[in-house]
């Protein structure tokens, strides 16, 4: 299985894959489901390896670890998918 940090970087710099309108999906401990986000409301702060960040519909900010995404979405299909 590809690396989650490797799909999202291939979707963010390579022009031809990164066509299209990709979500993530990602375990909401608080919540106990899965949340899917755009990828444009995502967050990717420099040099950060371990989170991404977004500010929620309250304009709170969050920040979530890599290992939380469990499933990507490119136009609505699943491309990706943690092995449980």
């Amino acid at each position: 299985m590809q690396p989650i940090q490797d799909l999202l970087n291939r979707i963010r710099w390579d022009p031809a894959f990164g066509q299209g309108r990709f979500e993530v999906a990602f375990l909401d401990h608080l919540e106990r489901e899965l949340v899917r986000l755009p990828l444009a409301a995502v967050i990717f702060a420099p040099g950060d390896h371990y989170f991404f960040h977004y500010v929620d519909v309250e304009g709170l900010a969050h920040s979530v670890p890599f290992h939380r995404i469990k499933a990507v979405y490119k136009n609505g299909e699943l491309i990706w998918q943690r092995r449980h």
